[in-house]
């Protein structure tokens, strides 16, 4: 084999295996791509239903209800507009209160039920995650839809 024919050969498996990684990265990087909506976002079927997403918003007061033999929990998350039920099993961080903010991460279920694998709460009495306080502060301004920021063209 003449040697030109050799760097092409050598730069036609280099560019495959590139390509390949490439796909392999970026296919990876979809797949933990996770989502946030808000419960009214969810309630206008906007939210997907075959992946995993994160909803947020606050626990809406005397809606917890615990098990009484297990870790698995019921409450629901609320924008102030709408509200979507959640049941989780496992610990729950020690800042899960009702009236205070949440994020949880799962699945939508056929029934309507969002069965979270995960659930963050804040971390201090005046934190809330940036997306969860953005969703209820569009639910009582009676929008569902995302606001552009100041100075930004549609």
């Amino acid at each position: 084999m003449k040697p030109r024919s050799r760097r092409l050969v050598a730069l036609a498996v280099g560019l495959v295996t590139l390509g390949a990684a490439t796909a392999l990265v970026l296919n990876a990087f979809n797949s933990n791509l996770v989502f946030f909506f808000s419960p009214s976002q969810v309630m206008a079927n906007e939210a997907p239903r075959e992946r995993s997403f994160r909803v947020g918003g606050l626990v809406q007061e005397g809606s917890v209800v615990r098990e009484p033999k297990g870790l698995t929990i019921r409450f629901m998350v609320t924008d102030t507009a709408r509200s979507i039920p959640v049941t989780y099993t496992g610990l729950l961080p020690d800042l899960f209160q009702e009236g205070k903010g949440v994020v949880a991460q799962g699945k939508l279920g056929a029934d309507g039920v969002f069965r979270a694998d995960q659930v963050l709460a804040k971390h201090d009495e005046n934190y809330m995650a940036p997306e969860a306080a953005d969703a209820v502060a569009r639910a009582r301004a009676g929008q569902t839809s995302i606001v552009m920021p100041e100075g930004a063209k549609p």
